[in-house]
């Protein structure tokens, strides 16, 4: 079991390390950063993260196996109405209803 100190030791552990990648994010050079590869994937970063979440929160499980469950209904959902070019808003309510479906009749 973890002890309040043990809690405040995280909190500073994991606080310093985050100041030390933003450190590490300014100290290189701006020449660097402006070249046309380091940009292209810059911005794909952020885009292939959201990715590799959504995947794990859809699919994984605590034992490390496929789960393809209700949060699978939802997800194929909201990426039909994203290709039918839906707002936002209304592909978000498809994969929520839609889960919520699949969960009231399993």
């Amino acid at each position: 079991m973890t002890t309040g100190a043990d809690a405040w030791i995280a909190l500073a552990i994991t606080a310093l390390g985050c100041y030390g990648v933003k450190l590490l994010g300014l100290s290189i050079p701006a020449g660097l950063l402006e070249r046309p590869l380091v940009r292209r994937l810059a911005a794909l970063v952020p885009i292939a993260l959201l990715a590799a979440l959504t995947a794990l929160q859809t699919f994984g499980t605590t034992t490390r196996h496929l789960a393809v469950d209700a949060r699978s209904a939802g997800l194929a959902a909201a990426a039909v109405a994203l290709l039918l070019r839906a707002p936002f808003l209304v592909v978000v309510a498809a994969g929520v209803l839609v889960t919520a479906a699949v969960r009231a009749v399993a």
